[in-house]
Protein backbone atom coordinates (compact mmCIF):
# COMPACT_ATOMS: atom_id res chain seq x y z
CA UNK A 1 0.00 0.00 0.00
CA UNK A 2 1.39 3.34 -1.25
CA UNK A 3 1.77 6.83 1.67
CA UNK A 4 -1.23 8.15 -0.41
CA UNK A 5 -3.58 4.96 0.24
CA UNK A 6 -2.81 5.25 4.17
CA UNK A 7 -5.93 6.91 6.04
CA UNK A 8 -4.26 9.07 8.45
CA UNK A 9 -0.95 9.45 9.96
CA UNK A 10 -0.66 12.69 7.14
CA UNK A 11 2.24 14.54 9.01
CA UNK A 12 4.59 10.86 9.16
CA UNK A 13 3.63 10.59 5.75
CA UNK A 14 4.62 13.44 5.08
CA UNK A 15 8.23 13.69 6.74
CA UNK A 16 9.13 9.61 5.63
CA UNK A 17 7.98 10.70 1.87
CA UNK A 18 10.19 14.12 2.23
CA UNK A 19 12.80 12.01 3.75
CA UNK A 20 12.78 8.91 1.20
CA UNK A 21 12.92 11.87 -1.77
CA UNK A 22 15.51 13.66 -0.40
CA UNK A 23 17.72 10.64 0.40
CA UNK A 24 17.69 12.26 4.58
CA UNK A 25 15.90 8.46 5.69
CA UNK A 26 17.73 7.02 8.69
CA UNK A 27 18.54 3.70 8.13
CA UNK A 28 17.32 2.48 11.84
CA UNK A 29 13.77 3.41 12.44
CA UNK A 30 11.23 2.52 15.50
CA UNK A 31 7.79 2.64 14.59
CA UNK A 32 5.67 3.24 17.59
CA UNK A 33 2.49 3.58 18.52
CA UNK A 34 -0.89 1.45 19.69
CA UNK A 35 -2.15 -1.97 17.97
CA UNK A 36 -3.67 -1.66 15.20
CA UNK A 37 -3.14 1.79 13.94
CA UNK A 38 -1.41 0.40 10.57
CA UNK A 39 2.52 1.06 11.44
CA UNK A 40 3.29 -1.56 9.13
CA UNK A 41 1.31 -0.87 6.56
CA UNK A 42 3.29 2.43 6.37
CA UNK A 43 6.58 -0.02 6.67
CA UNK A 44 5.36 -1.56 3.99
CA UNK A 45 4.81 2.37 2.58
CA UNK A 46 7.92 2.84 2.65
CA UNK A 47 9.62 -0.03 1.30
CA UNK A 48 7.91 0.53 -1.72
CA UNK A 49 8.93 4.16 -2.22
CA UNK A 50 12.62 2.97 -1.90
CA UNK A 51 12.15 0.05 -4.16
CA UNK A 52 9.67 0.83 -6.75
CA UNK A 53 10.86 1.40 -10.35
CA UNK A 54 8.07 4.20 -11.70
CA UNK A 55 7.52 6.27 -8.42
CA UNK A 56 5.12 8.42 -8.31
CA UNK A 57 6.66 12.45 -7.96
CA UNK A 58 4.08 14.85 -7.25
CA UNK A 59 2.78 17.94 -6.23
CA UNK A 60 0.31 17.89 -3.04
CA UNK A 61 -2.99 15.65 -3.79
CA UNK A 62 -6.94 15.81 -2.29
CA UNK A 63 -7.24 13.27 0.32
CA UNK A 64 -9.52 10.49 -1.90
CA UNK A 65 -11.43 9.50 1.82
CA UNK A 66 -11.64 13.50 3.65
CA UNK A 67 -11.99 12.78 7.32
CA UNK A 68 -12.06 15.04 10.40
CA UNK A 69 -8.83 17.29 10.40
CA UNK A 70 -8.24 20.76 9.83
CA UNK A 71 -5.72 20.00 6.97
CA UNK A 72 -7.15 19.21 3.73
CA UNK A 73 -4.34 17.81 1.61
CA UNK A 74 -1.65 15.11 1.88
CA UNK A 75 1.32 16.55 1.37
CA UNK A 76 3.99 13.62 -0.46
CA UNK A 77 6.71 14.52 -3.06
CA UNK A 78 7.27 10.97 -3.43
CA UNK A 79 5.44 7.68 -3.39
CA UNK A 80 5.80 4.15 -4.68
CA UNK A 81 3.18 3.86 -7.55
CA UNK A 82 1.46 0.70 -5.95
CA UNK A 83 0.47 -1.07 -9.05
CA UNK A 84 4.00 -2.30 -11.07
CA UNK A 85 5.19 -5.71 -10.38
CA UNK A 86 7.72 -4.57 -7.84
CA UNK A 87 4.85 -2.75 -5.34
CA UNK A 88 2.89 -5.63 -5.72
CA UNK A 89 5.05 -8.31 -4.55
CA UNK A 90 6.42 -5.92 -1.69
CA UNK A 91 2.64 -5.80 -0.94
CA UNK A 92 2.28 -9.53 -1.14
CA UNK A 93 5.45 -10.24 1.30
CA UNK A 94 7.66 -12.03 -1.67
CA UNK A 95 9.78 -8.95 -3.24
CA UNK A 96 13.50 -10.51 -2.86
CA UNK A 97 14.88 -7.43 -1.15
CA UNK A 98 12.20 -6.81 1.25
CA UNK A 99 12.26 -9.01 4.19
CA UNK A 100 9.21 -8.93 6.95
CA UNK A 101 10.36 -10.90 10.15
CA UNK A 102 7.26 -11.56 12.73
CA UNK A 103 6.87 -13.75 15.64
CA UNK A 104 6.50 -17.49 15.15
CA UNK A 105 4.27 -19.75 17.05
CA UNK A 106 5.31 -19.14 19.90
CA UNK A 107 5.16 -15.59 19.83
CA UNK A 108 8.22 -14.53 19.97
CA UNK A 109 11.09 -13.91 17.55
CA UNK A 110 14.43 -15.92 17.74
CA UNK A 111 17.69 -15.39 17.15
CA UNK A 112 18.17 -17.06 14.02
CA UNK A 113 15.22 -15.53 12.59
CA UNK A 114 17.52 -11.50 13.36
CA UNK A 115 21.03 -13.26 11.96
CA UNK A 116 19.19 -14.57 8.58
CA UNK A 117 18.20 -11.17 7.98
CA UNK A 118 21.13 -10.00 9.10
CA UNK A 119 22.90 -12.16 6.94
CA UNK A 120 21.20 -10.77 3.95
CA UNK A 121 22.62 -7.43 4.34
CA UNK A 122 25.72 -8.01 3.18
CA UNK A 123 24.87 -8.77 -0.60
CA UNK A 124 23.93 -5.82 -2.72
CA UNK A 125 19.94 -5.46 -3.40
CA UNK A 126 19.17 -8.22 -5.74
CA UNK A 127 16.90 -6.33 -8.09
CA UNK A 128 15.73 -3.15 -6.07
CA UNK A 129 17.64 -0.07 -4.70
CA UNK A 130 17.25 -0.69 -1.10
CA UNK A 131 17.43 -3.88 1.28
CA UNK A 132 13.95 -3.47 3.56
CA UNK A 133 13.78 -5.28 6.90
CA UNK A 134 10.94 -5.15 8.52
CA UNK A 135 10.64 -6.34 11.89
CA UNK A 136 6.78 -6.38 12.99
CA UNK A 137 5.90 -6.62 16.55
CA UNK A 138 9.19 -6.08 17.71
CA UNK A 139 8.31 -6.40 21.50
CA UNK A 140 8.44 -10.28 20.92
CA UNK A 141 12.30 -10.23 20.10
CA UNK A 142 14.16 -12.21 23.00
CA UNK A 143 17.08 -10.96 24.43
CA UNK A 144 19.40 -12.07 22.61
CA UNK A 145 18.03 -11.47 19.57
CA UNK A 146 17.86 -7.54 20.38
CA UNK A 147 21.54 -7.99 20.97
CA UNK A 148 22.21 -9.42 17.68
CA UNK A 149 20.72 -6.34 16.10
CA UNK A 150 23.12 -3.63 17.91
CA UNK A 151 25.75 -3.17 15.86
CA UNK A 152 23.89 -3.20 12.37
CA UNK A 153 21.48 -0.96 13.65
CA UNK A 154 24.35 1.57 14.83
CA UNK A 155 25.89 0.77 11.08
CA UNK A 156 23.99 -0.35 8.69
CA UNK A 157 25.38 -1.80 5.23
CA UNK A 158 24.70 1.48 2.89
CA UNK A 159 22.14 -0.38 0.96
CA UNK A 160 19.90 -1.36 3.76
CA UNK A 161 17.20 0.10 5.77
CA UNK A 162 15.91 -1.76 9.31
CA UNK A 163 12.27 -0.81 10.64
CA UNK A 164 11.32 -1.83 14.00
CA UNK A 165 7.93 -2.38 14.72
CA UNK A 166 6.19 -2.69 17.97
CA UNK A 167 3.48 -1.09 20.26
CA UNK A 168 5.99 -1.39 23.50
CA UNK A 169 9.09 0.11 22.71
CA UNK A 170 9.68 0.48 26.28
CA UNK A 171 9.99 -3.73 25.87
CA UNK A 172 12.77 -2.99 24.22
CA UNK A 173 16.73 -3.01 24.94
CA UNK A 174 17.42 0.98 25.74
CA UNK A 175 20.62 0.02 23.57
CA UNK A 176 18.43 -0.85 20.74
CA UNK A 177 16.22 1.94 21.00
CA UNK A 178 19.00 4.49 21.22
CA UNK A 179 20.71 3.44 17.75
CA UNK A 180 17.26 4.54 16.22
CA UNK A 181 15.14 7.32 14.87
CA UNK A 182 12.00 6.59 16.71
CA UNK A 183 8.75 7.62 15.01
CA UNK A 184 5.43 7.61 16.94
CA UNK A 185 1.96 7.05 15.78
CA UNK A 186 -1.03 8.05 17.28
CA UNK A 187 -4.47 6.56 17.88
CA UNK A 188 -6.98 6.97 14.23
CA UNK A 189 -9.92 9.09 15.29
CA UNK A 190 -13.45 7.34 15.12
CA UNK A 191 -13.78 8.28 11.38
CA UNK A 192 -10.81 7.23 10.05
CA UNK A 193 -11.24 4.17 11.85
CA UNK A 194 -15.04 3.75 10.12
CA UNK A 195 -13.02 4.96 7.00
CA UNK A 196 -10.16 1.84 7.02
CA UNK A 197 -13.33 -0.37 7.35
CA UNK A 198 -15.55 0.66 4.90
CA UNK A 199 -12.74 0.85 2.25
CA UNK A 200 -10.47 -2.31 3.05
CA UNK A 201 -13.08 -4.28 4.98
CA UNK A 202 -16.58 -3.79 3.22
CA UNK A 203 -18.30 -2.65 6.20
CA UNK A 204 -21.58 -0.55 5.99
CA UNK A 205 -21.58 2.75 6.83
CA UNK A 206 -23.55 1.71 9.89
CA UNK A 207 -21.47 -1.28 11.15
CA UNK A 208 -18.18 0.51 10.60
CA UNK A 209 -19.23 3.89 12.56
CA UNK A 210 -20.42 1.35 15.45
CA UNK A 211 -17.34 -1.04 15.90
CA UNK A 212 -15.24 2.26 15.46
CA UNK A 213 -16.65 4.22 17.95
CA UNK A 214 -15.26 1.13 20.24
CA UNK A 215 -12.21 0.58 19.21
CA UNK A 216 -10.22 3.33 20.79
CA UNK A 217 -8.63 4.43 17.97
CA UNK A 218 -7.26 0.78 16.45
CA UNK A 219 -8.44 -0.91 13.41
CA UNK A 220 -7.56 -4.33 14.67
CA UNK A 221 -9.73 -3.60 18.12
CA UNK A 222 -12.77 -2.82 15.39
CA UNK A 223 -12.01 -5.78 13.82
CA UNK A 224 -12.49 -7.97 17.14
CA UNK A 225 -16.18 -6.23 17.54
CA UNK A 226 -18.88 -7.73 16.43
CA UNK A 227 -20.40 -4.48 14.65
CA UNK A 228 -23.87 -5.55 13.74
CA UNK A 229 -24.57 -6.32 17.45
CA UNK A 230 -22.67 -3.54 18.66
CA UNK A 231 -24.54 -1.57 16.73
CA UNK A 232 -27.90 -2.45 18.31
CA UNK A 233 -26.11 -1.86 21.46
CA UNK A 234 -25.36 1.58 21.14
CA UNK A 235 -28.73 2.15 19.69
CA UNK A 236 -30.20 0.73 23.34
CA UNK A 237 -27.75 2.73 25.48
CA UNK A 238 -29.20 5.72 23.43
CA UNK A 239 -32.77 5.22 24.14
CA UNK A 240 -31.36 4.43 27.83
CA UNK A 241 -29.53 7.90 28.05
CA UNK A 242 -32.90 10.24 26.25
CA UNK A 243 -35.10 8.21 28.84
CA UNK A 244 -32.75 9.66 31.96
CA UNK A 245 -32.84 12.79 30.71
CA UNK A 246 -35.28 13.77 33.26
CA UNK A 247 -35.54 13.05 37.02
CA UNK A 248 -37.61 10.26 37.59
CA UNK A 249 -38.45 8.11 40.72
CA UNK A 250 -36.85 4.87 41.92
CA UNK A 251 -39.48 2.30 40.03
CA UNK A 252 -39.45 4.30 37.07
CA UNK A 253 -35.56 3.82 36.56
CA UNK A 254 -35.63 0.32 37.47
CA UNK A 255 -38.50 -0.34 34.49
CA UNK A 256 -35.52 1.44 32.21
CA UNK A 257 -33.39 -1.63 33.81
CA UNK A 258 -34.83 -4.26 32.23
CA UNK A 259 -34.05 -2.52 28.28
CA UNK A 260 -30.58 -3.42 29.39
CA UNK A 261 -31.17 -7.04 30.12
CA UNK A 262 -34.28 -7.88 28.29
CA UNK A 263 -32.74 -9.28 24.95
CA UNK A 264 -30.35 -11.60 26.76
CA UNK A 265 -32.73 -14.07 27.46
CA UNK A 266 -31.11 -17.80 27.69
CA UNK A 267 -28.32 -19.00 30.06
CA UNK A 268 -26.94 -16.53 32.18
CA UNK A 269 -23.85 -16.13 30.08
CA UNK A 270 -26.04 -14.55 27.22
CA UNK A 271 -27.16 -11.99 29.66
CA UNK A 272 -24.08 -11.37 31.17
CA UNK A 273 -23.03 -10.79 27.12
CA UNK A 274 -25.65 -8.74 26.18
CA UNK A 275 -25.33 -6.44 29.39
CA UNK A 276 -21.77 -6.24 29.13
CA UNK A 277 -21.97 -4.81 24.90
CA UNK A 278 -24.77 -2.09 26.29
CA UNK A 279 -22.24 -0.94 29.31
CA UNK A 280 -19.29 -0.39 26.73
CA UNK A 281 -21.84 1.22 24.56
CA UNK A 282 -22.79 3.56 27.62
CA UNK A 283 -19.72 4.07 28.50
CA UNK A 284 -18.91 5.09 24.68
CA UNK A 285 -21.79 7.47 24.94
CA UNK A 286 -20.77 9.06 28.34
CA UNK A 287 -17.55 9.80 27.45
CA UNK A 288 -18.88 11.90 24.46
CA UNK A 289 -21.24 13.50 26.51
CA UNK A 290 -18.35 14.66 28.44
CA UNK A 291 -16.38 15.90 25.88
CA UNK A 292 -19.02 18.17 24.52
CA UNK A 293 -19.74 19.30 28.13
CA UNK A 294 -16.10 20.57 28.66
CA UNK A 295 -16.29 22.22 25.15
CA UNK A 296 -12.85 19.64 23.42
CA UNK A 297 -12.39 19.31 20.45
CA UNK A 298 -15.10 17.80 18.89
CA UNK A 299 -12.63 15.18 16.66
CA UNK A 300 -12.44 13.38 20.23
CA UNK A 301 -16.05 12.20 19.32
CA UNK A 302 -15.90 8.36 19.42
CA UNK A 303 -19.69 8.30 17.91
CA UNK A 304 -18.81 11.15 15.84
CA UNK A 305 -21.91 10.33 13.72
CA UNK A 306 -24.14 10.85 16.35
CA UNK A 307 -22.70 14.15 17.42
CA UNK A 308 -26.19 16.11 17.03
CA UNK A 309 -27.91 13.98 19.45
CA UNK A 310 -25.21 13.79 21.61
CA UNK A 311 -25.35 17.86 21.70
CA UNK A 312 -29.00 17.30 22.43
CA UNK A 313 -28.47 15.20 25.17
CA UNK A 314 -25.29 17.22 26.49
CA UNK A 315 -27.97 19.55 27.75
CA UNK A 316 -29.27 17.23 30.31
CA UNK A 317 -25.71 15.59 30.94
CA UNK A 318 -23.27 18.35 31.93
CA UNK A 319 -19.66 17.81 32.98
CA UNK A 320 -20.43 16.98 36.45
CA UNK A 321 -23.70 14.52 35.68
CA UNK A 322 -21.62 13.19 32.94
CA UNK A 323 -18.42 12.32 35.18
CA UNK A 324 -20.88 10.42 37.65
CA UNK A 325 -22.83 8.33 35.04
CA UNK A 326 -19.43 7.29 33.44
CA UNK A 327 -18.04 6.36 37.24
CA UNK A 328 -21.04 4.23 37.66
CA UNK A 329 -20.93 2.68 34.22
CA UNK A 330 -17.31 1.91 35.51
CA UNK A 331 -18.34 0.35 38.40
CA UNK A 332 -21.38 -1.81 36.70
CA UNK A 333 -18.64 -3.05 34.34
CA UNK A 334 -16.40 -4.12 37.31
CA UNK A 335 -19.01 -5.39 39.10
CA UNK A 336 -20.30 -8.02 35.97
CA UNK A 337 -17.04 -8.69 35.35
CA UNK A 338 -16.60 -10.47 39.06
CA UNK A 339 -20.11 -12.29 38.89
CA UNK A 340 -22.53 -10.07 40.23
CA UNK A 341 -26.04 -11.18 38.30
CA UNK A 342 -26.85 -8.95 35.37
CA UNK A 343 -30.25 -7.85 36.52
CA UNK A 344 -28.61 -6.94 39.65
CA UNK A 345 -26.22 -4.86 38.10
CA UNK A 346 -28.51 -3.20 35.26
CA UNK A 347 -30.99 -2.02 38.44
CA UNK A 348 -28.32 -0.61 39.99
CA UNK A 349 -27.13 1.21 37.20
CA UNK A 350 -30.11 2.32 36.20
CA UNK A 351 -30.83 4.28 39.58
CA UNK A 352 -27.06 5.90 39.45
CA UNK A 353 -28.73 7.15 36.28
Amino acid sequence: MPFRQVIAHRRVLSLLSRSVAGGSLPPSLIFSGPDGVGKRLVAEAVAQALNCPSPVIQEPVLDSKPVLDSKPVLELKYDGCGTCAACRRIARGVHPDVLMIAPGENRSIRIDQVRAAIDSTIYRPFEGKRRVTVIDDADALVPAAQNALLKTLEEPPPSSVFIVVTSRPDSLLPTLRSRCAEIRFARLSAAEVAAVLERDHEYSRRDALAAAAAADGSVGRALDVHAGEFADARSDAGDLLRKAQGKSDARARVERAKDLVRGGGGPASSEREYLGARLQALSSLTRDLGVLATGADVRLLANVDLRPELEGLAKSFDGERALQVFDAIDRAQDALDHNVGPKVVADWLALQM
